[in-house]
Formats: C-alpha cells, structure tokens, sequence
C-alpha cells in the first residue's frame, strides 16, 4: 500500500474515532445526568446512541468505495449535529455553549436531506436540490440567529443559566420561528422523499436501480419526523414507539445510500464481463446487447462510425437520428487514443451519474475494437505465412521433381548408352577369345551397374516417379518395400489429390519409416492412408519400444513444417515400451476428374524386409545383344 493512501486511511480513522467518541460521551454523559426518574428508557437511548455509530460506519465505507467523499464527510458533520436532548443537563451551567447547541441540535435533519440530494453522484444535481439545498440552510441560519437572540432557559429541557446572548424577551416570535423552522424542514423532506419516489416510479430501469433503497427509508424517516413535528408543536407528550420507528428509518439512510454506492460499483465491476464477453472483438449486434444487459437499459443504443460515408449507424447500418439524445437520453462518445471517432452510445440520462461506469463502458469499447482490428491483422498476417510457406514448399517440390527429371532424362540415360556401350564390347572380346579384356569389361558393367542403383536411389528419394504416375496407392507401397522392417500398407484414398498434398503425405510416411528402421527396434509396422470427409489421414504404427518425440531429429520438424504448411495437423502417440503412432491429418482436396487406377483403390500389401523393387541394370546377354529392360527408369 503507498505511503499516502495509509496516511489517508489513518487520517480517516482517526477523524471517525473521534466524532464517535463526541457522540458516546454526549450520550452517556446526558442519561447519567438526568434524574433517574426523568431517564428515557435504556433501550430507547440505547437505539438513539446506535443511529450515529451507524453513520459513522457508513462513512467509512463510502470513503473506501465511493467515488466523491462529499458523502462521507455528511455524515461524519451528521454525528457532531445529532446532539441528544438529554445532554442540556450536562452544560446547564455554561451560559455561552448551550445557547449555540440549541440553536444547531436540528442540523442532522438538514444534513440528512442534504444527503439524500446529493445520492449517487455525491453533488447536487440540478435546479431542485440546490433551491430545497439553499432554503434549508438559509431557514437553519434564521433558527440559529434567532435562538441565540430570544431563547431562554426554558426553550431546553434543563436548569440552564441565562442565555448571554440574549438581545431580548419575545417568546412568541421565537416560538413562531422554532415552529416555521421545523415545518419548513419537514416540508423540504416531504418534498425530497416525494419527488425522488416519484422519479423512481417514473424512472427507467437503470433509475430504479440506482436508487431502489433510498425512497422507502426517506419516506419512512419523513412520515415518522411529520408526526412528531405536529406533537410538539401541539404540545402532546412524545409517542415512544413513534420516536424508536423514526430513530431505524434515520439510521437506515445511510445505510441505503452505501449499497446504491456499492451497487454501482458492482455495475463497474460486470465492464470486466462484457470485455470476456467480447474480447474477440467489436461485433456490432453482440456489443449493444451485452451492453443492455450490463448497464440494466434496454435503450441502449450504439451507433458506429462509419469512416467511408462519414457517419455514425447502428448494428443494421441505419444512421443516427438528431433526435436520439433527449427523451431521457444522453449520448456517450468513443474515440480511439490518437481521436479518431469510434462510436456513439445512447443511454439512460441517470446513468450519467455514474461517470466511471461510463469510462469503464468506453474503455471496454476501445480496448473491444482494439482486440478486433489486432486480430484481424493477426489473422491476415498468419494467412500470408502460411500461404507463403506453402508456396515455399510448393516450389521446393517443383525443384524436386525438376531434378529427379534431369537425372532420369539426361545423366541416367548416359549411363544406360554406356552400359550398353560396355555390353556390346564385353561381348565382342568374349567373342574374340580375349578373356583379359571381357573380364575387366564385366567389373567395370558391375561398377556402372551400382553407380545406377545409387543414382536411382537418389532421384527416387528426390521425387518418386511412382508418386507422380501413379499417387499414393503405387508409390507407398513401394516405399514400404524398400523399409527394412516388414509393413503392412493399406491405401484408400477416394481418387487422386491434390498434387502437394499427395507430397505431403508420402514424404511424411517416408520420414516415419526411417524412424522405425533406425530407432522403434520394431518387428513390424502399419501403414494407413484413408480418406475421412474432407481430410486425409494418416496412420503409421509401429510394436517398437516408444518414447518418441516430434522435437528429436530435423527430420519430423521438416515434416511438421510441410503438414502445416497445408493446413494439417500432425498428433504422436509413443508412450515407451508400447509402440509409437503417428496420425497426420490434411485436407484432401479431392479432385474428382482424376481418379487412381483400379489397382490402387483399397490395396492392401504386405512388405516384407529386403523385398525391394526390381531396378534395371545391364545384365549379361547373349553375345552381340542387349538386355531387355535396360533402360528401365
């Protein structure tokens, strides 16, 4: 807690404590000093002492939370005024302080109405409050001049001494001034607890929940302080029952005016919901309607401002009518940071009186339309990455296959003419008898024969042909033949996909294949590719001992860039000692022109370690020919 906000609350305790000091020992003092016979009863006193205690304690909780401390500071002045009748007997004998007591002992009745004025906003609203405000004070300042200038010892119920400020004997005009002062004061509460009851039952629905407390304790405190009025200017003996009923409305003032403080606190505190509400962003409809609900208006209205036409519309597109703020209305502006207009909000004119509810209205607004514009840059920012990985590998692609044809169309078939080349010439020096020479033709055709299996070997691995003539159906099982672990292949696919997907997919299955060979220790493997509504799935499973990662090794990382990279989704399951499984998930983009063979369509093969496909090599021959199938690719 900083520094300055302690010395407040020390402050603030420190006044409150000795206000209620003040107010016990006015009390307790007064009911020893009178006569045991003349004592009220202990219960009565007991309520009467309660009732400032009461309004010291509410004005510590309106220093907390209220927005204005004019309120606290009321009641706390409240506690000095409400000055018990008992106490007269206590200062009987100082002739300069009892006169002013006499003359302020009504100040809490003043200062309660004042109170009620200035509830929720903490300020007087307008013309109203400051006329009933300014005729209170100005008939309190009369009663007070006048008690200091014609009251006598017998205007307080004790054995005073003479009044010192005394100017003269007029008991009829004093009593004319006591009386008009106390019908004047209940005439302005009367006038205060009516016109606040019939603004509530007027008023809107934020207006009655703003004041929802306050009219039925002001109207009780009201009725109750007009009979006790007409009693004691008729001279009737006081009504106990009467004077305890007015004492609980009293004390139940302040009390309603902290819950309609810590009401619209709590009305603040739901901002906080319509930001989870709409964190996702402003959408037009969703933000009036959260805002009703939130603010208890249904008139709420929120008009956008449209920077094409130049105008504010609502959620439907219409435009703001000249005539919405009035009718109980008052318009609300949103502007961004830099000024730039956002939007316009009609609500409740009382809700006015809640400024920081507004600001937390307006800055939920803001921050709203922040989080949407952020999030559509976010949203296209990622599109393009992803669009631009995906030309990335697109293009890696096209270069794959660029040179797995350069390899087969052009240093391939060199190697394929000097092989036959080297065939005919073997043959020739057999034929010759030279047997030298044949012999050392024949290492050099098995030389060449090994340098093609390992250039085919790399333009497989750089592009499968098979992937390309025939999709996955041809070219996963060929794959799974060249795996030294046996693999069970099952390929469903409905039709032939999309061309990078088709990549995608193999080249992921290759990945996972080398995985189990060099690392799972598994005996066998499984291999599923099916399409499931508009996505490709993949399954590769393994009985090896598990405990893989898609963090180890670049390879799978490579993987799970290029499964991004077509919108997929890549899960492992490999828990050690139970296997591993890899699902790959992508969207197929199935293109119905173009279907697999007959063949391919629910082939299931199963490939056993070692039985790879049969590659081309130049082979002996009988002399003077070539073997078939040397040109194979």
């Amino acid at each position: 807690m900083a520094p300055g906000r302690r010395g407040r609350i020390a402050r603030r305790t420190a006044v409150i404590a000795t206000v209620v000091a003040i107010s016990l020992f006015m009390e307790v003092s007064g009911y020893l000093a009178t006569p045991e016979a003349l004592r009220p009863e202990l219960s009565w006193t007991t309520v009467h002492a309660m009732v400032p205690l009461v309004f010291a304690a509410c004005a510590g909780v309106a220093w907390a939370i209220g927005p204005n401390p004019v309120p606290a500071r009321l009641m706390i002045v409240f506690v000095l005024f409400w000055i018990p009748q008992a106490f007269y007997p206590v200062i009987e004998s100082l002739g300069w302080l009892w006169p002013i007591l006499r003359g302020v002992d009504l100040g809490w009745a003043v200062v309660a109405g004042i109170l009620v004025l200035v509830y929720p906003r903490g300020g007087l609203g307008d013309r109203f409050d400051r006329v009933i405000a300014t005729t209170a004070l100005v008939a309190t300042v009369v009663n007070f001049l006048t008690v200091l200038a014609l009251a006598g010892p017998d205007s307080v119920p004790c054995e005073c001494v003479p009044n010192p400020y005394r100017l003269a004997e007029a008991p009829t005009v004093f009593a004319i001034v006591d009386i008009g002062y106390r019908v004047v004061g209940v005439a302005l509460a009367i006038a205060i607890a009516l016109r606040l009851l019939l603004r509530w039952v007027r008023g809107s629905v934020p207006a009655r929940t703003v004041a929802f407390l306050m009219p039925v304790a002001l109207l009780s405190w009201v009725s109750t302080l007009a009979a006790q009025m007409v009693r004691y200017a008729t001279g009737a003996a006081p009504n106990l029952a009467l004077e305890t009923v007015s004492l609980i409305a009293m004390a139940s003032v302040p009390v309603c005016f902290v819950a309609g403080i810590a009401h619209a606190r709590n009305m603040r505190a739901r901002v906080a919901d319509l930001m989870r509400i709409t964190r996702e962003g402003a959408d037009r409809g969703l933000w009036a309607e959260s805002l009703a609900r939130t603010l208890r208006d249904d008139s709420v209205r929120v008009f956008w401002w449209e920077e094409e036409r130049g105008r504010y519309v609502d959620a439907a597109g219409l435009p703001i009518d000249s005539a919405e703020e009035g009718r109980g209305h008052s318009i609300l502006p949103v502007a961004s940071p830099s000024g730039l207009p956002i939007a316009l909000i009609r609500h409740d004119r009382v809700l006015t009186d809640n400024m920081r509810l507004l600001d937390g209205v307006s800055s939920a607004l803001r921050l709203s339309v922040d989080n949407g514009r952020l999030r559509s840059e976010i949203e296209r920012t990622l599109e393009q990455v992803r669009q631009s990985r995906q030309r990335i590998v697109e293009a890696g692609d096209e270069a794959r296959r660029r040179i797995e044809r350069d390899l087969h169309d052009g240093a391939q078939q060199h190697l394929v003419a000097v092989g036959m080349q080297l065939r005919i010439a073997a043959n020739t020096a057999r034929a010759s008898a030279d047997d030298a020479l044949a012999n050392e033709l024949e290492e050099s055709i098995a030389t060449l024969n090994e340098g093609l299996r390992e250039l085919r070997e790399l333009a497989h691995g750089i592009h499968p042909s098979l992937l390309s003539q025939g999709g996955l159906a041809l070219a996963l099982p060929e794959l799974a033949g060249r795996c030294p672990v046996p693999v069970d292949i099952a390929v469903q696919p409905e039709g032939r996909l999309a061309e990078l997907v088709e990549s995608t997919a193999y080249f992921a299955v290759a990945e996972s294949l080398a995985n189990i060979a060099k690392h799972s220790q598994a005996t066998r493997a499984w291999v599923r590719a099916y399409v499931e509504g508009d996505e490709l799935v993949l399954t590769i499973r393994d009985n090896g001992v598990g405990g893989a990662s898609l963090e180890k090794g670049t390879g799978m990382l490579g993987i799970v860039d290029r499964i991004d990279a077509v919108g997929g989704s890549i899960e492992l399951d490999s828990p050690r000692g139970a296997g591993t499984t890899v699902t790959v998930r992508m969207p197929a983009h199935l293109d119905a022109s173009e279907d697999l063979p007959t063949s391919g369509a629910g082939l299931l093969v199963a490939a056993d370690a070692g039985a790879a496909p049969p590659d081309a090599d130049v082979s002996p021959g009988p002399a003077g020919s070539v073997a078939p199938g040397v040109v194979s690719a």
